[in-house]
């Protein structure tokens, strides 16, 4: 069997429950913030595992998503999906954050996860961009 580059990106991100669609967002935000970290001419291994830990750690990503929240940033159907993720029964438990803080992470994973399954790219353009201007924030 053959087997493509892009093939993940044909499965049924519908289908999927809230840990799995988490599980390909955290990979998406992850590669988001290593891509816009170098852009940004950070360039040692080191420097860049801090930062790139301070923008993908649960507690940083709960705060981006209750902040979009408030701002009514996300349609309904995005809210389900992100209530799909943090209301995921899971058995990792974070490091250094509250149980809440990580379910809230594991929401936006899931969304990030749904749209990136979806190819909806402009929807992760304008989420990405907002959590840029977030992220400078802190």
């Amino acid at each position: 069997m053959d087997v493509t580059l892009h093939q993940a990106k044909r499965v049924d991100a519908q289908a999927l429950n809230g840990t799995t669609l988490a599980y390909i967002g955290d990979a998406v935000m992850s590669l988001w913030v290593r891509e816009y970290l170098i852009a940004q001419g950070y360039g040692k291994p080191n420097v860049l595992h801090k930062k790139c830990a301070g923008w993908v750690s649960a507690r940083a990503q709960s705060a981006y998503l209750h902040t979009l929240i408030k701002q009514a940033f996300f349609s309904d159907e995005e809210m389900r999906i992100i209530m799909r993720g943090r209301n995921a029964k899971t058995e990792t438990k974070a490091k250094n954050a509250s149980v809440h803080e990580y379910r809230m992470a594991t929401g936006l994973e899931a969304v990030i996860g749904y749209f990136y399954l979806m190819h909806e790219e402009a929807r992760m353009e304008e989420l990405w961009n907002e959590i840029v201007k977030l992220g400078e924030q802190k």
